[in-house]
């Protein structure tokens, strides 16, 4: 019997790697004579590219530089001969900030810009950023900030990353002389385009801190930028697939340099060579915090139920919520919720994946 294990990560309690290894435990517990493989899988979601990094073997590169809010902080990503693997949640996370910190209007990606530009200095010509769980609205801007661009107020002077209201002192971009030559491949794991009522700004910006009253004011201004920036490379904007992720990334991006948008789980499926291993299975094991109805944008464990049907292999889903139960996953194994208030909620989400793992029949 093979039995093929790809959890994703458990949002908030358990990461993708973690979740794998309380899984294989108690599957190894009933069926000791099963041959059992575990692949943590990522979609574009929080530490995708690490999660890439850690199943490739790659180089592991820490570094320091500043937090969304400005702040020091020790993020890490991976290298490829002229590849890098950056998250931009490692460097400009939503998840390193507690909610007093949270601050659209002083929030940047200018610390995941420093990060990329390490990168580049060790010789990368391609960046793989994986976009979930930033902590910005600010189309990229801080990146292109640390990447040579300039962002100058009323009077032509340089804005300061991390300035208050910085997206509206903008009046003028220069382009530096020595903008480097690379090109990215964005990772999403949503197709929000930027702009309308499924957009960035109305959709994630609550969760970054951004009260309702400000998000047309918001949405105003950012399409001025927009097409501010793109005219200063001769190009007219059209939004697409992808732009609203982190905050409009890929959006300002796509502006200055070579940027290429990718369904996060369907490129990473695609370098751990997930097909093959799928082939080879008798049974696969998949899981995540909350199966929902944003769960079909191209999050992993809707595209690993597609590949499953593919190759006509029962596939078990661990979720909580009650939506995966309309999907065609052969089972689905419920988790309850739970309380987030209490401070040992991660024990307790442990406790639950290895207690409900134990159930799994796999005759």
């Amino acid at each position: 019997m093979n039995v093929l294990i790809a959890p994703n990560a458990f949002k908030g309690t358990l990461s993708a790697i973690e979740a794998g290894e309380i899984i294989a435990s108690s599957i190894r517990s009933r069926n000791p004579k099963a041959s059992i493989e575990v692949i943590p899988i990522g979609d574009g979601g929080d530490g995708t590219c690490e999660l890439l990094g850690y199943s490739l073997g790659l180089t592991f590169v820490s570094f320091w530089c500043l937090n969304a809010v400005g702040k020091p902080v020790l993020g890490s990503y991976y290298l490829n001969e002229d590849k890098a693997y950056i998250d931009v949640s490692a460097f400009s996370g939503l998840g390193q900030l507690p909610p007093h910190e949270l601050d659209i209007k002083v929030s940047s990606t200018y610390g995941t810009g420093q990060a990329i530009q390490h990168a580049i200095s060790k010789g990368a010509k391609e960046i793989i950023l994986g976009l979930g769980g930033s902590a910005t609205i600010d189309l990229g801007i801080g990146i292109l900030q640390a990447l040579g661009i300039h962002f100058l107020d009323a009077n032509g002077r340089n804005l300061i990353p991390f300035s208050k209201d910085f997206l509206f002192k903008i009046k003028h971009i220069q382009k530096g002389p020595k903008i480097p030559k690379v090109k990215f491949t964005c990772l999403c794991d949503v197709k929000n385009t930027f702009g309308g009522p499924d957009g960035a700004i109305p959709v994630f910006g609550p969760q970054k801190g951004l009260i309702s009253e400000e998000i047309s004011k918001y949405e105003n201004q950012c399409e001025l930028l927009l097409e501010m920036m793109y005219r200063k490379s001769n190009l007219a904007f059209q939004d697409k697939s992808g732009f609203g992720a982190a905050g409009g990334i890929a959006a300002g991006l796509s502006g200055f340099f070579e940027t290429k948008i990718e369904t996060g789980a369907t490129y990473f499926f695609g370098q751990i060579s997930l097909e093959k291993k799928l082939e080879k299975a008798d049974f696969l094991i998949t899981g995540e915090g909350r199966y929902d109805n944003q769960s079909k944008s191209g999050k992993a464990c809707f595209e690993l139920l597609k590949l499953a049907e593919k190759y006509q292999k029962p596939i078990f889903l661990i979720t909580s919520g009650e939506e995966a139960l309309s999907e065609e996953f052969t089972r689905v194994y419920q988790l309850p919720d739970l309380n987030f208030q209490k401070n040992n909620f991660r024990e307790v989400a442990k406790k639950n994946l290895k207690e409900i793992s134990q159930t799994i029949d796999l005759e």
